[in-house]
This record gives C-alpha cells, structure tokens and sequence, in this order.
C-alpha cells in the first residue's frame, strides 16, 4: 500500500508553474543545445576536411575523407558519449547530481576548443587529434543526458512534468539549427571575402588555404553556449529527491526546496529514515527485486532508445549524401570547397527549421496531455510509414522533377521522430527508476541509444560505400546504396513500435508512484484458524 509521501516531494509534485521552472529548463536545455550542435556540426564540415586534407593532385574529383577515417570522424563522439552516459550516469547516483554536472560543461568546453585547435605533421595526423579531442567532447556530453534529464524530472511538478523534461530535451532542435545557421553565415562570409572557381574550373584554387579555418571556427563555437551557463549550473541546489532519498538529509532538502518555492517546509527526518530502510527501497541494480519491479521497463527503454537512434542518426549525420545522391545538392566538381559547406549547411538548416525543431515542440506542447505512450507509439508508426514510402518508390524520387517531394517526406520523418520517440525516450527513463538508480539507469537507456546510433552511422556510411545501380543509370552520382538503407530503417522503426509496449505511462502520477519507493512493504496475511473442541 502507499505510504505518505514526504511534504518536500508533495509540494515540489503539486508546485505551481513558476520562474524557478523555467530557469531550470533554460540552465539544463542549454547543454543540450551544445550536444546537439557539438555532435551534428561535424556532418557540416566532412566534406570540407576531404577536400582540404586528402584532395591528390591530378585527381578527377575533390578528395574525400577515406572511409575509416570518415568512420572515425563521425563516429568516436558517438563513442564518447556512450562512456560518458554509463559513467556520469552511475556517478550522479553516487555523488549527487550538482557535484557531476559541472564537471561535464568544463569537459564540453575545454574539448570543443581544443577539437578546432587540432594539429599534426600529416593529415591522417590532424584527424587523429581531431578524433581524440572528439572523444572526451563526447564524454562530457554524455553525461548531460542522465544528468539533465534527472536534475529536471526531480525539479518539476507531476502536473507538467512530462512538458518540462521534454522542453530541456527539446534545446537539441535548436542546437541543430544552429550549427546549419553558423555553417551558412561562417561560409558566406569566406565566400565573398574569398572567391574562388568550382572545382571543374580549377582544382587547385577551388580550395582556398583560409577554408582550414571554416571548419576550427564552426567546432570552436560550441564551447560558447556550455561556458554561458556554467555558474548557473553550479549555482542550482542539490535536487530535493536526492538529498532526501538518496543522502538522506531531510533538513538540507527542506531547507532548499523551501528557498526555491519560497514557503516553509517541515524537515521530517525520522520519516526519510523509515523510508530509505524499507527493504523496498534497498535493492541494487539487476538485483532479482529489481528485475522483478523494473527489469521489462528497463528492456523497453533501451531496447526503443537502441532502435530510434539506429534511424535517427544515420538521417542527420549523412543527410548531406541522401541530398547529393537525390541531385539536390549540386555535384562537388560543380561548386568550390567554401561553397559546397554553403549548401550542406542550407539544406540542413532547412530540414531543421521545417522538421526537426517543431517536432519537438509538439511533444512538448501535447505530452501531458495525450501521455508519452501515445506519442511514442505514433511517431514510430509515422516513421515506419514514410520510410517505405520513400523506399519503395525510390526511382520515382530520384526523378529531378520530384525532388522537392522527397525532401518533403524525408523532412516529416523527422518531424515525427521528433513528436515521437526521439523525445519520449528522453523522457519516460528519468520517471520511471527509483531515485537511488534514476541517472544510473537513464544513463544505460541513453547509452543503448548511443550504440544504436553508431550502428546507424558506421552501418549507413558502409552502405554508403556500394554503388546504387538506379542512380549511376540515371548519371546521378554513385556511392550511396540509399534504398537498401531506408528498407532496414523501415523495420527498425517497426521493432521500436513493437518495443513500446514495455514502457509504463507516467502521465499524471509522481516519480515515487513510479518507482514505488512510495509504497511499503504488505506483510503476509496470516489466518487463524480456531481451535474447536
């Protein structure tokens, strides 16, 4: 049965919206507006750093990274991030959530600065370090998922908590857009500073030395965003579901909770004491209690995180070859080294500002009030239904007259991925788990998304590889086997369906109901049976 629930989490659950929320957003929203741009900007400049490093002289087209150093390039943030959200993960549980966070923004900073910094004698040098310094970039970013997903579920009311954790969520659209935004202004800037002929024209000129700096600036500009909110970060008190729950100190989250609702609130500490002692809320992770209460939910949430960000992931990072292989972005030979980032950084600008940045905020707007299952479960299905609808027609769209179609369709998957289960996934992970195990857990959820994007990306930049016969018959340029891409997304999106019926629905009930760390524990019923003579 339910036990009562502590004053401090009861008015933290029945809290009126208020300023505190909303900073609260803004201070953890502002990581993830650095993620996103940290982790999608270098789909920006790939091309660039071919043409710059690997571009032989008398070559009949620009250089291009080889495959495993555009492997590495594009895959080892993934990486990082992945160790990142295991490791911060289970030190949030550990230490508390403030004490870890700044140490991720510092990371997040120092490395995106030294990433535009790298050096080397050679080029394969200068990727190495680049790599290196991406790695621990993605370290640190990691870290901001189960971090900044907990320090706002603990924050936030029941009512509209849901919108709240969403809305952090939500910054990563903004991070997206602008990474194409800076890439636009950054490379239009060179571009008039630094005319030069396309590539056809002359290949030597087409690459002027000044675009070695397009791709350092763009990269450097992430550490601005982290280092902004770094002293508001460290100056939020500890979440009061830690404090209480997990350090047991009833009088330090009275007292902090108190200051930022602004109303007394009693310090009961012989109740944290008997609650934090019952053996409900003493089991350890993958402990058999814990696999009986969690275990399917946890299954559910990395299994649909795994298998959104397969798709997810692979449609941002080479967005930019789908767009060339459709004929919407012009063939490199066509265009200079400057003006080729131009178009990529456009046409990402544009699938962010009409697809990805609005379906976020329509999860925002509606997931309290139509739940995260029904989202979760639409987005999938939406997914799945575009993908097929792009795939099976392929050699219609690659048709030059009906590439605006494409790009429209292409553009709604993102759009429901987005109000879907890119978000929900974010979302449900920090609800659901007790507090002791809550970033631990959602660290292992994000972490499964993590691995799921690297197969998305070294698995599509493979296809990437083999020629796409309907193309090259077509003298659209060859190297991208698009179609056959697009069918396994199909069913990948079809099994993250399938997978969210694992996952509880939140909506509307505090974290404790969640995770039952409200409940104490029944004893067994004991009959008695008179004795007759």
């Amino acid at each position: 049965m339910a036990g009562d629930q502590l004053q401090v989490l009861t008015a933290l659950d029945v809290a009126k919206t208020q300023l505190y929320h909303f900073t609260a957003i803004v201070i953890a929203g502002m990581g993830f507006f650095t993620d996103a741009y940290d982790l999608f900007s270098i789909s920006i400049v790939a091309k660039l750093l071919g043409r710059i490093y690997y571009h032989v002289d008398g070559d009949t087209k620009p250089g291009t990274l080889p495959p495993n150093v555009a492997a590495a390039v594009n895959g080892v943030a993934l990486c990082g991030t992945l160790a990142g959200q295991l490791f911060f993960g289970w030190l949030g549980d550990k230490m508390g959530r403030k004490r870890v966070y700044g140490l991720t923004l510092i990371l997040m900073v120092g490395s995106s600065v030294a990433s535009g910094l790298s050096f080397g004698q050679s080029a394969n040098g200068v990727m190495a370090t680049l790599c290196f310094f991406r790695f621990w970039l993605g370290f640190g970013i990691g870290g901001d998922y189960p971090l900044s997903a907990t320090i706002m579920s603990e924050y936030a009311n029941k009512k509209t908590r849901g919108a709240f954790i969403a809305a952090v969520f939500a910054m990563q659209g903004f991070g997206i857009l602008a990474a194409g935004i800076l890439g636009i202004i950054v490379s239009a800037g060179f571009k008039q500073h630094y005319p030069s002929p396309s590539y056809a024209q002359d290949p030597i000129a087409s690459t002027v030395p000044e675009a070695d700096y397009i791709w350092r600036i763009i990269l450097m500009f992430g550490a601005v965003p982290a280092a902004l909110t770094f002293y508001w970060r460290m100056k939020m008190p500890e979440t009061a579901r830690y404090t209480a729950l997990v350090a047991k100190n009833a009088k330090q989250a009275a007292s902090d909770m108190g200051k930022v609702l602004n109303m007394d609130i009693e310090a009961e500490q012989e109740k944290v004491e008997n609650l934090t002692a019952n053996p409900a809320n003493t089991f350890g992770l993958f402990s058999r209690e814990f696999m009986r209460r969690h275990g399917l939910h946890l299954l559910g949430t990395t299994s649909t995180w795994l298998l959104l960000d397969i798709a997810f992931y692979s449609q941002n990072l080479f967005q930019k070859d789908i767009f060339s292989a459709i004929g919407w972005i012009p063939k490199a030979t066509t265009m200079s080294a400057i003006e080729e980032v131009y178009r990529i950084s456009r046409a990402q600008t544009l699938i962010a500002l009409c697809g990805t940045v609005p379906g976020y905020w329509f999860t925002v707007a509606l997931i309290d009030v139509i739940g995260r299952f029904t989202i979760q479960i639409m987005g999938f299905a939406f997914m799945t239904v575009f993908m097929i609808a792009l795939a099976v027609p392929y050699d219609h769209w690659t048709q030059k007259e009906n590439r605006i179609g494409f790009i429209f369709m292409y553009g709604l998957t993102f759009f429901f991925a987005n109000f879907g289960p890119n978000a929900t996934t974010f979302v449900v992970p920090a609800e659901i788990f007790p507090a002791r195990l809550r970033s631990t857990c959602h660290g292992i959820s994000a972490a499964a998304g993590k691995a799921g994007a690297i197969v998305g990306a070294f698995g599509f930049l493979y296809a990437a590889q083999n020629k796409d016969k309907a193309l090259t018959d077509k003298g659209y340029p060859a190297g991208i086997g698009v179609r056959n891409s697009l069918f396994v997304l199909v069913a990948t999106n079809f099994l993250g369906l399938l997978m969210t019926f694992l996952v509880p629905e939140p909506k509307g009930k505090s974290l404790e109901e969640m995770s039952g760390e409200n409940q104490e524990e029944e004893m067994p019923t004991v009959r008695v049976i008179p004795v007759t003579d």
